[in-house]
């Protein structure tokens, strides 16, 4: 399953500037739909917002439902995005439930041809479901595939992809062989970085971040497993997908992922509930196994707890030394969207060295990196997302040299600034 696809499967695979021009499904609501796309929420309402627009801009020319799973948010979310988007399917729980048990109850409902399992700290570009919904078309082996992930910096996301958790490669990871040998096929299978992200390839675990999986397989093979709570999940069905007789892909097909580096992967919390995940995948598939992988699994949860929970109070000690924070931020946009958000700097009292650039996507398609101004002097590049596509934004982001910028986005219609690390609302 770590091979590259075959020179003749590259041949025959459909060109993604092909895939965009997908025709519509022709169905309607009664019928089968072409895709489900199911978000699941927690407490994160102005990402979510983002995310259901770029949603909403890669499902024109395709027949599209979309559900959003609500895990008893209080920061008020349904209330907030319900008028919003209308066509959006709001399942309202009374109950944190988890990731696995909430994306069910939207796969129940489901009608689509594909599902995509979508988390809400992402946004996507407008081709991106064109493009997944030609390759699983045109791919009928294909049980899954999963997207070229980045990070905030425009940094490639390594959990876009990864080998089975099999007890020798996750020996490897916790030893810490596959750190040392990261392209090694036979010690760094777990990210699989021997593999070109260019291109496609067949792969055995897809994140749950993105995940598009084929309806026939999911009848086949079951849905997610709900003894997991959350992490875990994705690669138990990954698996039990390959077991089915599919195949799991990775499309170099950009999208976003905030929370990918961010402070959540650090906290003590979501390295306990990982590794014991971990457990739970390793008592399901390799039984025969337990009692010699439950000791490093053991040592290995209590570790990364420890050390993400020393991590964790450093950065607040410097966080506290350091407030005010700055924000040294290139803001691109048209002359509106460019008073807005310095009217809302100022108002939330950001320091920092703050540069405005008049442009738009047909005016200045290069956007920042057309500028003349270092790059160096700036921290975060912040894009009008109504006057560049997600998808410019995500080609841009990916190109700037030497990954200096984060990302932040600013919509007009929402008013909302959002970035990595905090979200600011000018009304």
């Amino acid at each position: 399953m770590d091979k590259n696809i075959s020179n003749r499967d590259r041949q025959e695979r459909m060109s993604f500037s092909d895939a965009c021009k997908l025709p519509p499904f022709e169905g309607g609501r009664g019928e089968r739909l072409l895709l489900s796309v199911i978000i699941v929420n927690y407490n994160v309402k102005f990402y979510l917002e983002q995310c259901l627009e770029s949603v909403r801009r890669a499902s024109k020319g395709l027949q599209v439902e979309v559900f959003v799973v609500d895990n008893l948010s209080t920061d008020g979310s349904i209330a907030y995005l319900r008028d919003r988007f209308p066509e959006v399917v709001f399942i309202e729980n009374r109950e944190n439930v988890g990731f696995a048990r909430a994306n069910n109850q939207a796969i129940r409902q489901s009608m689509g041809k594909y599902v995509l399992l979508l988390n809400p700290d992402t946004f996507v570009g407008e081709d991106t479901l064109a493009s997944f919904v030609a390759f699983m078309e045109a791919h009928p082996e294909a049980g899954g595939a999963g997207a070229h992930m980045l990070n905030v910096d425009g940094t490639f996301a390594p959990e876009s992809r990864r080998g089975l958790p099999t007890p020798f490669v996750a020996f490897c990871k916790m030893s810490g062989l596959a750190s040392l040998f990261p392209k090694s096929r036979l010690f760094g299978k777990y990210y699989m970085h021997y593999l070109d992200k260019r291109e496609v390839n067949e792969i055995e675990v897809m994140s749950g971040a993105y995940m598009m999986l084929r309806r026939e397989a999911l009848d086949k093979v079951g849905l997610l497993d709900e003894d997991f709570f959350m992490y875990g999940e994705d690669i138990d069905l990954s698996y039990r997908v390959l077991k089915g007789g599919y195949k799991n892909y990775f499309l170099p097909v950009r999208m976003l992922h905030y929370k990918g580096e961010s402070t959540v992967k650090n906290s003590y919390r979501y390295a306990y509930t990982f590794y014991q995940a971990m457990r739970l995948f390793f008592r399901k598939h390799y039984g025969h196994y337990s009692f010699i992988i439950s000791l490093p699994i053991n040592a290995a949860t209590w570790a990364s707890t420890f050390m993400a929970y020393a991590s964790n109070r450093l950065r607040y000690r410097k966080r506290v030394k350091n407030l005010p924070s700055m924000i040294n931020a290139l803001v691109i946009g048209d002359a509106a969207m460019l008073g807005e958000v310095r009217a809302l700097l100022a108002k939330y009292g950001a320091d920092g060295k703050h540069v405005f650039v008049e442009g738009t996507e047909t005016t200045r398609p290069e956007g920042h990196l057309s500028e003349e101004v270092s790059l160096e002097d700036f921290d975060t590049v912040v894009y009008d997302t109504e006057h560049y596509s997600y998808a410019t934004i995500l080609r841009l982001l990916q190109q700037t040299p030497g990954n200096t910028l984060r990302i932040a986005t600013y919509s007009s219609k929402s008013k909302v600034l959002i970035t990595d690390k905090k979200v600011y609302k000018l009304s």
